[in-house]
């Protein structure tokens, strides 16, 4: 399966980049099971997703849950909460 997947404010600061296009293996079918996959294959997001443990997602480009389903040719969004005033 490929997703890209984009990250954004200071999500994006503390990785060094702003998106990725990935294959993902047949058993990452969750934006939990993505944010795993992640943590384990690159250093730089698994303290990033340790520090930001709030973080909101989106599955094109509609709010989500660790539990929404991913598919083939999704685009997957991390962001930091974000606060107004």
């Amino acid at each position: 399966m490929s997703v890209k997947v984009l990250y954004f404010a200071s999500l994006k600061d503390k990785v060094l980049k702003g998106e990725d296009s990935l294959e993902l293996p047949e058993d990452v079918t969750t934006v939990e099971d993505l944010i795993n996959y992640l943590s384990e294959n690159d250093e730089a997001l698994k303290a990033a997703f340790e520090e930001m443990p709030r973080l909101r997602f989106a599955v094109n480009q509609e709010m989500a849950k660790e539990s929404t389903k991913i598919k083939d040719g999704d685009e997957v969004a991390f962001f930091p909460p974000v606060t107004g005033g």
